[in-house]
């Protein structure tokens, strides 16, 4: 059995992250002791870890709680899974597209001023200040 802060130590979860999930649903509220301490099992801390490593590769918590539905019922196809994960990685790919233009445009703007004049001239700056000097939406 572990506390809360020995969990959190254990899974780097912060413990009114811990709190939050538990309020979600999507970790089961503890066993107490007689003085109302938290303590969970082996089996709370794979979750926990589970959850953690979800979230670490973006996931949100609907499409975490919906994987663990999944889980706690291993006799179900996996192909809901599937679809969330494929999903979530499409989401990133968009990100990156994004984040791509961004640098790109960032680094248009960077080059467009040598950093050698003064900031009424500066055309980062201007740029900044007027989206139409911007070489693409973003």
């Amino acid at each position: 059995m572990f506390s809360i802060g020995e969990l959190s130590k254990r899974t780097k979860v912060k413990v009114p992250t811990i709190r939050y999930y538990e309020e979600m649903g999507l970790l089961a509220p503890p066993e107490r002791t007689a003085g109302n301490q938290r303590r969970y099992t082996n089996d709370g801390l794979e979750r926990l870890s589970f959850i953690r490593h979800a979230r670490d590769l973006g996931f949100s918590i609907d499409a975490i709680s919906s994987l663990i539905e999944l889980q706690n019922h291993p006799d179900r196809s996996c192909e809901a899974a599937t679809e969330i994960a494929e999903g979530q990685l499409s989401e990133v790919r968009a990100k990156i597209k994004r984040l791509k233009a961004l640098e790109n445009e960032l680094k248009r703007i960077a080059q467009g001023c040598d950093g050698r004049g003064v900031a009424e001239d500066c055309y980062v700056l201007a740029s900044l200040a007027d989206h139409d000097l911007c070489g693409r939406d973003h």
